[in-house]
């Protein structure tokens, strides 16, 4: 099963990532922009996501995403851990959040590897 732990595990592999706490959680950072949080419960975690995408992603998959109402005008998605099915969609998905706030120079120059460690073409 996916933890709290993988998430900062390929978090930290991805380029200039930095982990900070911040509201007494950890969170991640590149360049000095957020794009993930773990909240204290370690059961789900934050990503950036648009605001035009988020609406369908929870729709289709209500049991593992999912907005909190404090959090409904952000332009984040929460991802529940235990809903998630293997370690290939984890690193799918905090990639994903890691280009949203990566600067140019970063994705220019990414060939991510794979969630074993592998490059993917």
């Amino acid at each position: 099963m996916v933890n709290a732990s993988d998430v900062r595990r390929i978090a930290l592999s991805l380029p200039e990532t930095a982990e900070r706490e911040a509201w007494s959680m950890p969170t991640f950072r590149v360049a000095g922009k957020m794009f993930i949080t773990v909240p204290d419960d370690q059961t789900s975690f934050a990503v950036r996501c648009p605001k035009h995408e988020r609406a369908e992603l929870i729709a289709s998959e209500p049991e593992k995403f999912w907005v909190p109402p404090h959090e409904a005008s952000s332009a984040w998605v929460r991802v529940r851990l235990g809903a998630l099915e293997d370690m290939a969609e984890l690193y799918d998905i905090l990639v994903d959040s890691w280009k949203q706030a990566a600067p140019e120079r970063l994705l220019e120059a990414f060939n991510p590897p794979g969630p074993d460690g592998g490059v993917r073409t």
